[in-house]
């Protein structure tokens, strides 16, 4: 059986003796997969999801930002970051300014062009999203978001954990 087969076989835990937490973030992390590549196939042409994501970032939190802050909110290296923003810029969706307290740095925000993108990048969503809304229990999923949430911002506030529990246990 191929590694994409396996994708459709539904069970609680591959292993039940896994422990609970590990299941929860394999699922999600499946889950991610999943869905980063049905929003990629809905995105407007030549836009992808980290690009979609950095609009997003700004439309939701506002700016600007600086490059090294837009790479550490997304956890990516700051050379994948200026590539994603080099993208954005090429397309018109942001715009970069020096930092007129930093002149070595630059501000980054988004335009008005960038904005359109990603409303137009969610109205791709559409109709995939009310095909799967017919398919699942939304006021069960809606209790979940508070839940999810709560993780996120654990996770957040915790990005230094991994790194202390590495060098803890000599890992």
């Amino acid at each position: 059986m191929s590694l994409q087969d396996t994708s459709h076989d539904i069970s609680p835990s591959d292993d039940p003796d896994d422990p609970v937490l590990f299941t929860f973030f394999n699922e999600i992390g499946i889950i991610d997969q999943l869905a980063r590549n049905a929003f990629e196939r809905v995105l407007p042409r030549g836009m992808t999801v980290p690009q979609f994501a950095v609009l997003n970032h700004f439309v939701r939190l506002g700016g600007p930002r600086t490059p090294a802050q837009l790479a550490s909110s997304f956890q990516v290296s700051r050379a994948t970051m200026t590539n994603t923003l080099k993208r954005l810029s090429q397309a018109g969706y942001i715009v970069a300014e020096r930092d007129p307290e930093d002149g070595r740095s630059k501000k980054i925000d988004i335009t008005d062009e960038g904005r359109v993108m990603r409303e137009q990048a969610i109205g791709g969503l559409g109709p995939l999203l009310m095909e799967l809304s017919q398919r699942f229990d939304l006021a069960s999923l809606a209790n979940l978001i508070p839940v999810l949430q709560d993780v996120r911002s654990e996770l957040d506030n915790s990005r230094e954990l991994a790194d202390e529990i590495a060098t803890r246990y000599n890992i």
